[in-house]
């Protein structure tokens, strides 16, 4: 269900310059904004600590060593 909030002439300028697109929504900005203060699910977390782990044992390539390995 929708509904209809009330907000400052000056939250809606600032709003209005957070937006990535012309057509994005004031919903999509402030899921946007919300993200940034949201928990990271256990599935996260764990791809996090996986990707910690690759880089300190080294099994990662830089964008140069993809691109000479492509012949690119």
């Amino acid at each position: 269900m929708a509904t209809t909030i009330q907000i400052s002439e000056r939250l809606q300028h600032e709003l209005a310059k957070k937006k990535l697109f012309d057509k994005e929504t004031y919903e999509e900005v402030i899921w946007d904004l919300m993200e940034d203060t949201m928990e990271l699910s256990e599935e996260t977390k764990r791809h996090i600590a996986q990707a910690e782990k690759d880089i300190k044992e080294g099994r990662v390539y830089t964008h140069e060593q993809v691109k000479k390995r492509l012949s690119l």
